[in-house]
């Protein structure tokens, strides 16, 4: 038996048109499942067989309806990815309450919602499940000018926690993944600066930066039956980084 086989499994992944989200999707794809993209924006860079949903989950009731049109699309749906979250930070003394509230409605109502329809839907169907909430290391260490997207988080890193206690006797599991420094569009200045990332591979200590597969393994292993004893937990994917205190090195 294939444990981290997921075919006859299907999940929908948020912000899954790149960077993150992209890497998870494509992991559980090879892995054998079918996937539901999501974006804020239609894009022409999907499979070519590919289903995707459209929703931008910073509108109220967004989450609610994205669950339900994933099971029109596809009512075997057992897998959900809550990936989809942004930046909106400025410095502390400068932040104002409405980027405030786009970080946490993003980054916190739009996952909590999105479980809660999700658990909803496979309740009704007597369905067991599994969910896997992207926070960050910016959920365990703190970041410079970056108060309100680390609080979202840290938020995440507690969410996983109290779903994974309330789902647990429906049969659904609730873990995490927490992303380091990953290359993507959004942190691909770093690659392209060689100090910068020599800064960085010195300073994680796998040497590296990480890449989207890296993510996406995690992800696979966590919603496949490996990981069948396992619930409210999050995985760091960091190469290391948040294990040790500063190097003199």
């Amino acid at each position: 038996m294939n444990i981290f086989n997921l075919t006859h499994h299907t999940a929908l992944v948020t912000g899954s048109t790149k960077g993150v989200g992209r890497g998870i999707a494509d992991a559980l794809i090879d892995c054998g499942a079918k996937v539901l993209f999501n974006a804020r924006k239609p894009t022409d860079n999907l499979p070519a067989d590919a289903t995707f949903l459209q929703a931008d989950l910073l509108e109220d009731g967004a989450a609610q309806k994205l669950i339900s049109q994933a099971f029109e699309t596809a009512p075997d749906m057992d897998i959900l990815v809550c990936n989809a979250g942004s930046f909106f930070d400025a410095p502390f003394l400068e932040m104002d309450t409405n980027r405030y509230d786009n970080c946490m409605n993003l980054n916190v109502r739009a996952p909590y919602f999105l479980v809660q329809a999700f658990a909803q839907e496979l309740v009704k169907r007597n369905r067991k499940g599994s969910v896997v909430i992207v926070s960050s290391t910016n959920g365990y260490l703190a970041e410079y000018d970056s108060t309100a997207y680390d609080t979202s988080k840290g938020a995440l890193v507690m969410m996983v926690k109290t779903l994974s206690l309330n789902l647990a006797r429906n049969g659904i599991r609730v873990n995490g993944m927490a992303p380091g420094l990953i290359k993507t569009p959004l942190t691909g200045w770093i690659a392209e600066n060689d100090e910068k990332r020599e800064h960085y591979e010195k300073t994680i200590p796998l040497g590296r930066i990480g890449e989207i597969e890296d993510c996406g393994g995690a992800v696979a292993f966590l919603v496949s039956d490996a990981a069948a004893y396992v619930t409210g937990h999050t995985i760091v994917v960091d190469g290391g980084i948040t294990t040790g205190q500063i190097s003199e090195e």
